[in-house]
Formats: structure tokens, C-alpha cells, sequence
């Protein structure tokens, strides 16, 4: 209970002692004939002495800061109010201290780890069921403390028993039934965050009937099947691939859209430039033949023109009247000269 406490009974200690002494000087003293009244007042005020202390140590509890004490009546069995930090003074007999449950932080762990957790030498990791039939171990850390105001009524319902008697299974169902209303795939997902959401707010729900407050918990480590696990990596594998073959579709989508766009430019340019030269050999067609018949010699000098100058001798039809002038070619006019033919200038079309 503290030092003073322990001085008390020591002093109730040596009141009994002083007891024992004066009963013992007294039992010689008569046995030898003497008065007695000096041992037996020694004995008395010994027994005086160590009843008063050994009464008051009973009746005053220190109660460290880290603690709270829970104080019952031994008469009527009522739990009464909590004694927190300090010293207080209780009745002896009548009242007593029940438990003193300490009201710091306490943890609770649950792990597959052995030499980890509560159960250092078992895998006590929380099992628990998907949605999906899978099974999942999840590795629980709660963080809670006793609420002294309510500390009797926690006495009461569990006595000192509260962590295994309630903590640990309550905390393990309510895992599983969170658990149970997820896939697999979620769980291994996004959402793994979300479930320790919710477990801890079922937990904490659960505790605060309880009178215990959860300050927080944790899940340490989430473990999958192996068939799960290979099936998932299968899965994150072909989702890869997939995502990479979409990847080279519309890469070569856009290569050959482009190949296709520069085809079409370059088909429509070469379209436009056999309409221009097409525009420009029918304007100098439609010129020819209007020299043409305006100097029917014309052909005639041309075609001389393109003979080899090693040709000096012609043989010419006789009946055809509309190439040559064979008496003109013949009598080597030199003064005969082919009329001048002006080429127009073509303009392209627009947009060429």
C-alpha cells in the first residue's frame, strides 16, 4: 500500500512484540514470586499499540497515479466508488480493497509470429472467412485502457479476468464477422485499409459497454492462401499483359493512321498534279492545233527539223497531200521559215 502503510505495520509489528515481551516478563516474575505488574503492563500497552496500528494501516490505501482501486463493502457486498491516485482511508473489516487495475495504456496482441504477441509460444493470429470462401489470417493489435470512473462495474462483470475473459474473444469475433463481409480480392486490394476501419469501429463500440476505451488497433499483417495468392498474381500478370498488348494496338492504331493520312496527302497531290499537267498538255494540244491550221507547213518543217543530219535523200508518197510540200523541201528555200508559236503560260488550279 505504499510507505505508509508499511510504517504503520511495522509499528503494529512491534506493538505485538512489546505484547509478547510484557506477557513473557510477567509469567517469569510470578513464577519467582515478584509482582508481575510491570510485565503485564508492558503486554497490555504492546497489545494496545499493535492493535491501534495494525487497525489504522488496514484502514488507509495509497493509491499510485497509475492505478485505480476498487473498494468493496464487506457488509452489504456493494462495489462502491473507485478510489483513484492518492491516499484515502477506508474502514478496516468493514471495507476492503478489491483489485487495483492499472489505467495506462494497455496492448493486446494476437499473432502468427511465435515468440510475438500474448501467446508468444502459439500462432494465435485471427482466422476468418471471406465472402468468397477464402480464408485470411490477420495479425491484431488493440490498444485500450480501463476508464476509472466506471472501474467497479468493469470489476464486477469480469473481476481482474477482463483480457482473456473478454478482450481476446470478443475482439477475434468481431474480426471475423467485419471479415466476413468482404471478398478476398477487396481485402487484397484497395479496401484492406476500409476493413481496419471498421473493425476498429466495431471494437471500439463493443469495448465502451464494456467500460474499457479503445484507443486504437492495428492490423498488423494480413496472410492470404496460396492458391489465392498465385491466382492473384496470375491475375495482376494477365491484367499486365492485356494492358500492354492495348498499349501496342493503339500504338500501331496510330502508326498506320498516320501511314494511311500521308498515303491519302500524297495520293491527292499526285492527283493534282495530273490534273494540272493533264490541263496544261490539253492547252498546248489546243495551241498546236491552231498554228496548225493556221500554217499547214508547219508539220512539215518540224518533222525536217527532227531528221538526222546524215538523211539526204526522202522518199516521199505521192499521194500524200497533206504532209509535205515536197516542192518547197525539194528547192531548199532558204528563205523559208516556220512560223513562231507562242506557249501560254499554264496557271495551276487552286489549292495545287
Amino acid at each position: 500500500m505504499g510507505g505508509i502503510s508499511a510504517l504503520l505495520g511495522t509499528l503494529a509489528l512491534v506493538g505485538f512484540l512489546l505484547f509478547l515481551a510484557g506477557a513473557g516478563l510477567a509469567v517469569v516474575s510470578a513464577s519467582q514470586g515478584r509482582p508481575a505488574r510491570g510485565g503485564a503492563l508492558l503486554a497490555v500497552v504492546g497489545l494496545v499499540v499493535g492493535l491501534l496500528f495494525s487497525i489504522v494501516s488496514q484502514g488507509i490505501i495509497i493509491v499510485e497515479p497509475t492505478q485505480v482501486a476498487v473498494v468493496i463493502n464487506t457488509l452489504s457486498g456493494n462495489v462502491e466508488a473507485p478510489r483513484q491516485g492518492g491516499t484515502h482511508v477506508i474502514v478496516p473489516v468493514v471495507q476492503r480493497v478489491a483489485v487495483t487495475y492499472p489505467i495506462t495504456q494497455q496492448e493486446y496482441t494476437m499473432s502468427g509470429s511465435i515468440g510475438e504477441g500474448a501467446r508468444a509460444n502459439e500462432n494465435d493470429a485471427v482466422e476468418a472467412r471471406t465472402s468468397d470462401g477464402q480464408t485470411v489470417r490477420m495479425d491484431i493489435t488493440v490498444i485500450f485502457r480501463i476508464v476509472p470512473g466506471t472501474s467497479g462495474e468493469l470489476y464486477r462483470d469480469w473481476n481482474d479476468n477482463y483480457l482473456a475473459g473478454f478482450v481476446r474473444p470478443t475482439t477475434r469475433s468481431l474480426v471475423r464477422e467485419v471479415v466476413s463481409k468482404y471478398s478476398a480480392e477487396q481485402i487484397y486490394g484497395e479496401a484492406r485499409a476500409e476493413l481496419g476501419d471498421d473493425i476498429k469501429r466495431e471494437v471500439a463500440t463493443r469495448f465502451a459497454e464494456e467500460n474499457l476505451e479503445l484507443t486504437d488497433l492495428l492490423v498488423r499483417d494480413i496472410t492470404f492462401s496460396e492458391s489465392f495468392t498465385e491466382a492473384i498474381e496470375q491475375k495482376v500478370v494477365a491484367e499486365q499483359n492485356l494492358e500492354r498488348s492495348r498499349t501496342d494496338a493503339q500504338r500501331a492504331e496510330t502508326e498506320a493512321q498516320g501511314r494511311a493520312n500521308a498515303a491519302i496527302a500524297a495520293a491527292r497531290g499526285e492527283g493534282e498534279a495530273i490534273l494540272i499537267r493533264a490541263a496544261a498538255e490539253a492547252q498546248a494540244l489546243q495551241l498546236v492545233s491552231q498554228q496548225i491550221a493556221a500554217n499547214p507547213s508547219l508539220i512539215q518543217y518540224l518533222y525536217v527539223q527532227n531528221l538526222s543530219d546524215q538523211v539526204s535523200l526522202m522518199l516521199v508518197p505521192t499521194n500524200s497531200p497533206f504532209l509535205f510540200d515536197f516542192n518547197s523541201l525539194a528547192s531548199g528555200d532558204p528563205n523559208f521559215v516556220p512560223p513562231a508559236i507562242e506557249v501560254p503560260e499554264v496557271t495551276p488550279a487552286p489549292g495545287s
